[in-house]
């Protein structure tokens, strides 16, 4: 299974923004340089965690982002669910593009939907504050 970029921006986003003293805000330029991740691209990203509620933005001058919320209180199976625009792992997967003629009886969709299942389950059980169990290494390499 494999998550998009997207998906991994937004991680990244929320992993940064964990590494900030509380409430204290950051601009999604010094995200991008810390990342070498097209700024373009992270403002979609950090417009949909804003949406999610996982961020704050601020406008403005002197604006920027913050964690909306504790880490231990940032699911990141929640993350992931509302960041992937979908979890079809194979064609069967949607009923509105499946054209697979065999589906019907394939035993394949019920084996990789108990896997995604489980994948989804482990993700569950951290929270932004897990990832961030080396919070003083990731501040150096980040440089935040």
């Amino acid at each position: 299974m494999r998550l998009t970029m997207y998906t991994d921006y937004s991680l990244r986003v929320l992993i940064y923004l964990g590494t900030k003293e509380d409430g204290k805000l950051t601009t999604i330029q010094e995200i991008s340089d810390a990342y070498h991740i097209s700024k373009n691209h992270l403002m979609k990203v950090t417009f949909e965690l804003g949406k999610a509620g996982f961020i704050e933005t601020v406008r403005g001058r002197g604006g920027g982002i913050r964690l909306a919320d504790r880490p231990e209180n940032i699911n990141v199976g929640t993350v992931v669910r509302r960041m992937e625009e979908d979890f079809h792992l194979v064609e069967c997967f949607s009923s509105e593009t499946n054209t697979c003629p065999i589906s019907p009886i394939c035993g394949l969709r019920g084996v990789l939907g108990k896997a995604l299942h489980a994948y989804l389950a482990v993700l569950d059980e951290y929270n932004l504050q897990d990832l961030l169990f080396n919070k003083d290494a990731l501040r150096e390499l980040l440089r935040t």
